[in-house]
């Protein structure tokens, strides 16, 4: 029987919020402006196969503002629902280590000294992590506590290749064990549901990560959206997506099978609804996620009547 944490049979990033922080804080979504060398030329042109023109940061400010005004226009919008005064400055679009590292500690320090910041979320890729970079990590993080997010999706060699995720999963390794030596949390974005992937190789990504030191997952369902090379593969009947009971169960699968200890940051993430394109029952990410939490509760009571 899994441990309960505020009545979830998961440990989630909110309950790891309030315990750390003893209120509920948010995320303010912030724009740095740069790109990623998936897009660059430096890897390759077109990003990865599933990745929309804002490059997964869909929901964050425009560049052109500065770092301090997106922050103050983000806690506007998150003030509608919260009267709170703690935000995670999350830096979401593209790859946000992949510049001239003076430039990244401008920006990185000017969110970090914002009264209103607690700790900083920088989503990134393992293969832009120098030596300089990680210094730089290292010194923010004995200020207030820096989450870094990278981006692995699957372990399988074939899977990474098709999706053109452009870096060998013993680079991801080295990213981690390195983060982890500093003691700045890692967290790990997965997506179920990629073409090709049934259950057996998604619980293998899974079984890999629990015996990693890695803080946190983001468990991610595979979306469809508009002008992706993906979405060519999905008009052909290359593959298809995954139903809803197919994911509540797999992502329940998933979550039994690693530490309890590890923060469960998300159970399947958002689309922008003018780019969804399937599997268009994820718009209800309610119904989801309360489908989750139903299938923990039924498999409970399943495994209590069998002790």
């Amino acid at each position: 029987m899994r441990k309960k944490w505020n009545e979830k049979s998961y440990y989630s990033f909110d309950y790891y919020l309030k315990e750390r922080f003893h209120e509920k804080v948010y995320k303010v979504s912030l724009n740095a402006g740069l790109t990623c060398p998936n897009r660059d030329g430096t890897i390759g042109n077109n990003g990865c196969i599933f990745c929309s023109e804002g490059g997964s940061g869909d929901f964050a400010a425009s560049s052109a503002l500065s770092i301090t005004n997106q922050i103050t226009m983000g806690i506007k919008l998150v003030s509608k629902k919260y009267t709170g005064s703690k935000f995670i400055a999350y830096f979401q679009a593209y790859t946000n280590t992949y510049g001239p590292v003076d430039y990244l500690r401008k920006i990185f320090y000017e969110a970090i000294e914002n009264e209103n910041i607690v700790a900083l979320s920088i989503a990134t890729r393992p293969d832009c992590l120098s030596d300089e970079i990680l210094e730089l990590l290292d010194g923010l993080n004995k200020i207030k506590p820096v989450f870094v997010e990278l981006g692995l999706q699957t372990i399988h060699e074939k899977t990474s290749i098709y999706i053109r995720r452009g870096y060998p999963l013993s680079t991801f390794e080295k990213a981690v064990n390195d983060l982890h030596l500093l003691g700045i949390e890692t967290i790990v974005h997965t997506i179920l549901g990629l073409p090709f992937e049934g259950r057996k190789e998604v619980l293998s990504t899974i079984g890999y990560l629990a015996k990693l030191p890695v803080s946190g997952i983001k468990l991610q369902l595979l979306h469809v959206l508009k002008n992706t090379d993906l979405l060519i593969d999905y008009e052909s009947k290359k593959f298809d997506t995954l139903s809803f009971e197919e994911y509540c169960n797999l992502v329940v699968d998933c979550i039994e099978r690693l530490p309890e200890n590890i923060v469960i940051h998300r159970l399947t993430g958002d689309a922008p609804k003018n780019l969804l394109v399937a599997p268009m029952w994820s718009s209800d990410k309610r119904r989801c996620l309360n489908r989750i939490n139903q299938l923990f509760k039924e498999r409970e009571t399943w495994q209590g009547k069998l002790i």
